[in-house]
Protein backbone atom coordinates (compact mmCIF):
# COMPACT_ATOMS: atom_id res chain seq x y z
CA UNK A 1 0.00 0.00 0.00
CA UNK A 2 0.88 3.64 -0.53
CA UNK A 3 1.41 5.86 2.41
CA UNK A 4 -1.53 8.58 2.42
CA UNK A 5 0.52 11.13 2.16
CA UNK A 6 1.21 9.86 -1.15
CA UNK A 7 -0.31 9.47 -4.39
CA UNK A 8 1.68 7.13 -6.54
CA UNK A 9 1.63 7.25 -10.46
CA UNK A 10 2.17 4.04 -12.24
CA UNK A 11 4.53 6.15 -14.80
CA UNK A 12 4.17 3.40 -17.95
CA UNK A 13 6.65 4.46 -20.32
CA UNK A 14 8.74 2.12 -23.06
CA UNK A 15 12.07 1.42 -21.99
CA UNK A 16 13.25 -1.09 -24.66
CA UNK A 17 12.04 -2.56 -27.98
CA UNK A 18 11.46 0.11 -31.09
CA UNK A 19 9.94 2.71 -28.93
CA UNK A 20 12.36 2.61 -26.26
CA UNK A 21 14.40 5.52 -28.23
CA UNK A 22 11.98 7.42 -26.50
CA UNK A 23 12.32 6.07 -22.81
CA UNK A 24 15.01 8.31 -21.23
CA UNK A 25 12.73 11.32 -22.84
CA UNK A 26 9.98 10.52 -21.30
CA UNK A 27 11.65 9.46 -17.97
CA UNK A 28 13.41 13.04 -17.45
CA UNK A 29 10.19 14.75 -18.54
CA UNK A 30 8.08 12.70 -16.42
CA UNK A 31 9.99 13.29 -13.15
CA UNK A 32 10.44 17.05 -13.52
CA UNK A 33 6.61 17.72 -13.49
CA UNK A 34 6.60 15.66 -10.02
CA UNK A 35 9.65 17.42 -8.81
CA UNK A 36 7.86 20.57 -9.48
CA UNK A 37 4.24 19.20 -8.59
CA UNK A 38 6.05 18.13 -5.16
CA UNK A 39 7.72 21.25 -4.80
CA UNK A 40 4.53 23.63 -4.39
CA UNK A 41 1.38 21.12 -3.30
CA UNK A 42 1.80 17.85 -4.96
CA UNK A 43 -1.54 16.63 -5.87
CA UNK A 44 -4.22 17.67 -3.60
CA UNK A 45 -1.49 17.76 -1.02
CA UNK A 46 0.29 14.66 -0.76
CA UNK A 47 3.35 14.17 -2.66
CA UNK A 48 4.00 12.38 -6.39
CA UNK A 49 5.49 9.21 -6.56
CA UNK A 50 6.28 7.80 -10.11
CA UNK A 51 6.01 3.69 -10.24
CA UNK A 52 7.93 3.35 -13.74
CA UNK A 53 6.72 0.37 -15.79
CA UNK A 54 8.23 -0.41 -18.30
CA UNK A 55 5.67 -0.21 -21.67
CA UNK A 56 8.56 -1.28 -24.22
CA UNK A 57 6.98 -4.90 -23.84
CA UNK A 58 4.21 -6.82 -24.91
CA UNK A 59 0.94 -5.30 -24.12
CA UNK A 60 -0.48 -7.91 -22.02
CA UNK A 61 2.87 -8.34 -19.79
CA UNK A 62 2.41 -4.62 -19.59
CA UNK A 63 -0.78 -4.45 -18.46
CA UNK A 64 -0.91 -7.57 -16.35
CA UNK A 65 2.23 -5.15 -14.42
CA UNK A 66 -0.53 -2.15 -14.18
CA UNK A 67 -3.21 -4.72 -13.11
CA UNK A 68 -1.10 -6.14 -9.88
CA UNK A 69 -0.36 -2.45 -8.94
CA UNK A 70 -3.86 -1.36 -9.26
CA UNK A 71 -5.20 -4.65 -7.64
CA UNK A 72 -2.70 -3.90 -4.50
CA UNK A 73 -3.25 -0.23 -3.99
CA UNK A 74 0.30 0.17 -5.23
CA UNK A 75 -0.53 2.96 -7.65
CA UNK A 76 -3.45 5.36 -7.37
CA UNK A 77 -3.48 6.25 -11.17
CA UNK A 78 -2.10 5.84 -14.21
CA UNK A 79 -0.13 8.01 -16.52
CA UNK A 80 2.49 7.69 -19.49
CA UNK A 81 2.77 7.38 -23.32
CA UNK A 82 2.94 4.45 -24.92
CA UNK A 83 1.62 2.50 -28.54
CA UNK A 84 -2.31 1.93 -28.20
CA UNK A 85 -2.08 -1.46 -28.54
CA UNK A 86 -0.68 -1.23 -24.63
CA UNK A 87 -3.12 1.29 -24.38
CA UNK A 88 -5.75 -0.81 -25.26
CA UNK A 89 -4.75 -4.08 -23.17
CA UNK A 90 -4.37 -1.78 -19.77
CA UNK A 91 -7.73 -0.58 -20.45
CA UNK A 92 -8.97 -3.78 -20.36
CA UNK A 93 -7.49 -4.46 -17.18
CA UNK A 94 -7.84 -1.78 -14.99
CA UNK A 95 -10.50 0.75 -17.16
CA UNK A 96 -12.61 2.17 -14.97
CA UNK A 97 -10.86 1.73 -11.74
CA UNK A 98 -8.38 4.34 -11.76
CA UNK A 99 -7.79 7.56 -13.87
CA UNK A 100 -6.06 7.09 -16.92
CA UNK A 101 -4.09 9.69 -18.67
CA UNK A 102 -3.01 8.36 -21.96
CA UNK A 103 -0.49 10.92 -22.96
CA UNK A 104 0.61 9.41 -27.01
CA UNK A 105 -1.09 11.09 -30.38
CA UNK A 106 -4.24 8.79 -30.60
CA UNK A 107 -6.49 7.47 -33.07
CA UNK A 108 -9.49 8.06 -30.60
CA UNK A 109 -12.56 5.96 -29.71
CA UNK A 110 -11.89 4.91 -26.01
CA UNK A 111 -15.10 6.68 -23.66
CA UNK A 112 -13.95 4.36 -20.72
CA UNK A 113 -14.56 6.06 -17.37
CA UNK A 114 -11.90 8.00 -16.01
CA UNK A 115 -9.15 7.67 -19.53
CA UNK A 116 -8.08 10.58 -21.24
CA UNK A 117 -6.66 10.64 -23.99
CA UNK A 118 -4.37 14.22 -24.20
CA UNK A 119 -2.37 13.69 -27.50
CA UNK A 120 -2.69 15.06 -31.22
CA UNK A 121 -5.26 13.07 -32.96
CA UNK A 122 -5.62 12.78 -37.19
CA UNK A 123 -8.28 15.71 -37.25
CA UNK A 124 -5.72 18.09 -36.02
CA UNK A 125 -2.86 16.67 -36.59
CA UNK A 126 -2.45 14.57 -39.32
CA UNK A 127 -5.13 15.94 -42.18
CA UNK A 128 -4.38 19.31 -41.49
CA UNK A 129 -0.54 18.68 -42.16
CA UNK A 130 -1.62 16.99 -45.35
CA UNK A 131 -3.46 19.90 -46.65
CA UNK A 132 -0.53 22.08 -45.82
CA UNK A 133 1.46 19.98 -47.73
CA UNK A 134 -0.75 19.27 -50.61
CA UNK A 135 -1.25 22.89 -50.89
CA UNK A 136 2.91 24.13 -49.67
CA UNK A 137 4.38 21.44 -51.72
CA UNK A 138 1.65 19.87 -54.61
CA UNK A 139 2.09 16.79 -53.02
CA UNK A 140 -1.14 15.13 -53.45
CA UNK A 141 -1.21 11.18 -53.79
CA UNK A 142 0.29 9.59 -50.53
CA UNK A 143 1.38 6.41 -50.21
CA UNK A 144 1.14 5.32 -45.83
CA UNK A 145 3.71 2.90 -44.65
CA UNK A 146 3.04 2.40 -40.56
CA UNK A 147 3.55 -0.17 -38.01
CA UNK A 148 0.83 -3.05 -38.10
CA UNK A 149 -1.01 -2.47 -34.49
CA UNK A 150 -4.64 -0.37 -33.84
CA UNK A 151 -2.85 3.49 -34.12
CA UNK A 152 -1.42 3.00 -37.75
CA UNK A 153 -4.31 0.73 -38.83
CA UNK A 154 -7.24 3.32 -37.82
CA UNK A 155 -5.15 6.65 -39.10
CA UNK A 156 -4.36 5.20 -42.16
CA UNK A 157 -8.17 4.33 -42.43
CA UNK A 158 -8.98 7.63 -41.24
CA UNK A 159 -6.60 9.21 -43.63
CA UNK A 160 -7.96 7.69 -46.56
CA UNK A 161 -11.43 8.27 -46.01
CA UNK A 162 -10.73 12.09 -45.00
CA UNK A 163 -9.32 12.90 -48.45
CA UNK A 164 -11.66 11.54 -50.53
CA UNK A 165 -13.71 13.96 -52.82
CA UNK A 166 -10.49 16.42 -52.09
CA UNK A 167 -7.41 17.11 -54.24
CA UNK A 168 -5.29 14.73 -52.14
CA UNK A 169 -5.64 10.49 -51.68
CA UNK A 170 -4.38 7.72 -50.42
CA UNK A 171 -2.85 5.19 -53.34
CA UNK A 172 -1.66 2.69 -51.53
CA UNK A 173 -0.93 1.14 -47.59
CA UNK A 174 1.50 -0.65 -46.18
CA UNK A 175 1.86 -2.37 -42.27
CA UNK A 176 4.66 -4.17 -40.99
CA UNK A 177 5.49 -5.25 -37.74
CA UNK A 178 6.81 -4.04 -35.10
CA UNK A 179 9.99 -4.23 -34.83
CA UNK A 180 10.60 -4.66 -38.59
CA UNK A 181 14.39 -3.64 -39.88
CA UNK A 182 14.30 -4.44 -43.46
CA UNK A 183 12.05 -2.16 -45.79
CA UNK A 184 13.70 -3.02 -49.18
CA UNK A 185 10.00 -4.43 -50.16
CA UNK A 186 8.60 -1.42 -49.40
CA UNK A 187 10.67 1.01 -50.66
CA UNK A 188 11.00 -1.19 -53.88
CA UNK A 189 7.16 -0.37 -54.13
CA UNK A 190 7.18 3.12 -53.41
CA UNK A 191 10.11 3.70 -55.86
CA UNK A 192 7.40 2.05 -58.42
CA UNK A 193 4.12 3.65 -57.10
CA UNK A 194 2.90 7.04 -58.75
CA UNK A 195 2.83 8.95 -55.40
CA UNK A 196 4.16 12.67 -54.22
CA UNK A 197 4.73 11.84 -50.89
CA UNK A 198 4.78 8.99 -47.93
CA UNK A 199 2.85 9.09 -44.71
CA UNK A 200 4.83 7.73 -41.97
CA UNK A 201 2.61 5.64 -38.97
CA UNK A 202 6.25 3.93 -38.12
CA UNK A 203 7.44 4.33 -34.52
CA UNK A 204 10.80 4.73 -33.31
CA UNK A 205 13.50 2.44 -34.26
CA UNK A 206 11.56 1.59 -37.08
CA UNK A 207 11.44 4.95 -38.34
CA UNK A 208 15.23 5.14 -37.92
CA UNK A 209 15.47 2.06 -40.63
CA UNK A 210 13.01 3.37 -42.66
CA UNK A 211 14.64 6.56 -42.82
CA UNK A 212 17.97 5.35 -43.38
CA UNK A 213 17.16 2.68 -46.04
CA UNK A 214 15.03 5.62 -47.82
CA UNK A 215 17.68 8.27 -48.59
CA UNK A 216 20.01 5.08 -49.54
CA UNK A 217 17.64 4.23 -52.29
CA UNK A 218 17.88 7.56 -53.47
CA UNK A 219 14.10 8.44 -52.69
CA UNK A 220 14.38 11.81 -49.69
CA UNK A 221 15.12 14.39 -52.36
CA UNK A 222 12.01 13.29 -54.24
CA UNK A 223 9.29 11.96 -51.68
CA UNK A 224 8.65 14.18 -49.06
CA UNK A 225 7.82 12.24 -45.69
CA UNK A 226 4.94 13.01 -43.28
CA UNK A 227 5.11 11.46 -39.86
CA UNK A 228 2.54 12.66 -36.48
CA UNK A 229 5.20 10.42 -34.55
CA UNK A 230 8.78 11.53 -35.76
CA UNK A 231 10.85 13.68 -33.07
CA UNK A 232 14.02 14.97 -31.69
CA UNK A 233 15.44 11.17 -31.06
CA UNK A 234 14.46 9.84 -34.54
CA UNK A 235 16.02 12.64 -36.19
CA UNK A 236 19.79 12.12 -33.98
CA UNK A 237 19.58 8.22 -35.20
CA UNK A 238 18.19 8.26 -38.34
CA UNK A 239 21.07 10.84 -39.17
CA UNK A 240 21.14 14.30 -41.22
CA UNK A 241 21.20 12.59 -44.47
CA UNK A 242 18.30 10.48 -43.84
CA UNK A 243 16.10 13.59 -42.86
CA UNK A 244 16.32 15.49 -46.22
CA UNK A 245 12.40 16.10 -47.15
CA UNK A 246 10.92 14.75 -43.71
CA UNK A 247 8.06 16.68 -42.38
CA UNK A 248 6.91 15.97 -38.68
CA UNK A 249 3.49 17.12 -37.28
CA UNK A 250 3.39 17.40 -33.47
CA UNK A 251 1.75 19.91 -30.48
CA UNK A 252 5.25 20.64 -29.07
CA UNK A 253 8.75 20.46 -30.36
CA UNK A 254 12.31 21.43 -28.68
CA UNK A 255 12.41 24.30 -31.50
CA UNK A 256 8.79 25.65 -30.64
CA UNK A 257 9.77 29.41 -30.02
CA UNK A 258 6.58 30.19 -27.71
CA UNK A 259 6.64 31.41 -23.95
CA UNK A 260 4.92 28.54 -22.67
CA UNK A 261 7.36 26.14 -24.69
CA UNK A 262 10.78 28.30 -23.74
CA UNK A 263 9.43 27.90 -19.52
CA UNK A 264 9.51 24.13 -19.94
CA UNK A 265 12.72 24.50 -21.95
CA UNK A 266 14.88 26.60 -19.05
CA UNK A 267 13.37 24.09 -16.14
CA UNK A 268 14.27 21.19 -18.67
CA UNK A 269 17.86 22.02 -18.94
CA UNK A 270 18.36 23.24 -15.70
CA UNK A 271 17.36 20.21 -13.83
CA UNK A 272 19.51 17.44 -16.56
CA UNK A 273 21.75 19.97 -17.67
CA UNK A 274 23.14 20.27 -21.65
CA UNK A 275 23.27 16.73 -22.37
CA UNK A 276 20.02 15.73 -21.22
CA UNK A 277 17.72 13.20 -23.59
CA UNK A 278 16.08 15.07 -26.10
CA UNK A 279 13.23 17.83 -24.96
CA UNK A 280 10.26 16.18 -27.50
CA UNK A 281 6.61 15.98 -28.29
CA UNK A 282 6.93 11.71 -26.86
CA UNK A 283 8.55 13.65 -23.44
CA UNK A 284 6.72 16.56 -22.98
CA UNK A 285 3.83 14.67 -23.39
CA UNK A 286 4.24 13.03 -20.83
CA UNK A 287 5.29 15.80 -18.53
CA UNK A 288 1.37 16.91 -19.75
CA UNK A 289 0.25 13.61 -17.97
CA UNK A 290 1.60 14.15 -14.78
CA UNK A 291 0.49 17.92 -14.67
CA UNK A 292 -3.10 16.83 -15.60
CA UNK A 293 -3.39 14.57 -12.69
CA UNK A 294 -2.86 17.75 -10.68
CA UNK A 295 -5.43 19.70 -13.25
CA UNK A 296 -8.44 16.82 -12.14
CA UNK A 297 -7.31 17.44 -8.70
CA UNK A 298 -7.91 20.56 -8.68
CA UNK A 299 -11.46 20.48 -10.35
CA UNK A 300 -12.75 17.83 -8.93
CA UNK A 301 -11.04 17.40 -5.42
CA UNK A 302 -9.48 13.98 -5.94
CA UNK A 303 -8.88 11.09 -8.39
CA UNK A 304 -11.55 9.20 -7.55
CA UNK A 305 -13.23 7.84 -10.70
CA UNK A 306 -16.60 8.52 -9.63
CA UNK A 307 -16.09 12.10 -9.04
CA UNK A 308 -13.84 12.91 -12.36
CA UNK A 309 -16.82 11.76 -14.41
CA UNK A 310 -18.26 14.79 -13.66
CA UNK A 311 -15.21 16.92 -14.75
CA UNK A 312 -16.34 19.67 -17.02
CA UNK A 313 -15.77 19.60 -20.46
CA UNK A 314 -14.64 23.04 -22.42
CA UNK A 315 -12.58 23.98 -19.83
CA UNK A 316 -8.91 25.21 -20.67
CA UNK A 317 -5.53 25.28 -19.09
CA UNK A 318 -1.98 26.58 -19.47
CA UNK A 319 0.69 23.99 -20.72
CA UNK A 320 4.07 24.07 -22.45
CA UNK A 321 1.76 23.54 -25.50
CA UNK A 322 -0.18 27.10 -24.40
CA UNK A 323 -3.74 26.79 -24.14
CA UNK A 324 -5.47 23.32 -24.67
CA UNK A 325 -8.92 22.89 -24.03
CA UNK A 326 -10.31 19.42 -22.76
CA UNK A 327 -13.34 18.29 -24.96
CA UNK A 328 -14.87 15.08 -23.40
CA UNK A 329 -12.01 12.50 -22.88
CA UNK A 330 -9.72 14.54 -25.10
CA UNK A 331 -7.85 17.65 -25.68
CA UNK A 332 -7.80 20.26 -28.12
CA UNK A 333 -4.24 21.94 -28.81
CA UNK A 334 -2.62 24.07 -30.78
CA UNK A 335 -0.48 21.81 -33.56
CA UNK A 336 2.56 22.49 -35.76
CA UNK A 337 3.73 21.51 -38.79
CA UNK A 338 7.86 20.89 -38.62
CA UNK A 339 10.17 20.19 -41.00
CA UNK A 340 13.90 18.76 -40.35
CA UNK A 341 16.87 20.38 -41.18
CA UNK A 342 19.92 18.10 -40.28
CA UNK A 343 19.63 17.01 -36.67
CA UNK A 344 16.97 19.37 -35.47
CA UNK A 345 13.15 20.77 -36.69
CA UNK A 346 12.18 24.03 -38.17
CA UNK A 347 8.23 25.10 -37.35
CA UNK A 348 7.10 25.77 -40.44
CA UNK A 349 3.70 27.11 -39.69
CA UNK A 350 0.91 26.50 -37.03
CA UNK A 351 -1.88 24.32 -38.29
CA UNK A 352 -4.33 23.26 -35.40
CA UNK A 353 -5.30 25.68 -32.68
CA UNK A 354 -7.44 25.19 -29.54
CA UNK A 355 -10.79 26.34 -29.67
Amino acid sequence: MTPSDVVSVAFVVPLQGPTGIYGPSCLACGELAAEQLNARSGLGGRQVELVVVDAGRDPWVVAEDVRRLVDSGRVQAVAGWHISAVRQAVTRAVGGRVVYAFAAMHEGGDETPGVFMLGERPLNQLLPAAHWMREELSVGRWAIVGNDYVFPRVTGATARMALEDTPSEVVSETYVPLGTTDFRDVIGLLSRDPVDGVIMLLMGQDAVHFNRQFARAGLAAALPRLSPAVEENTLLASGAEANEGLYAAAAYFDALATAESAELARAYYARWGRWAPALNAVGESCYEAILFLAQVVDVCGSLDVDRVRGMETGQFWQSPRGLVRLAGNLVDQDVYLARAVGLEFQVADQIARAH
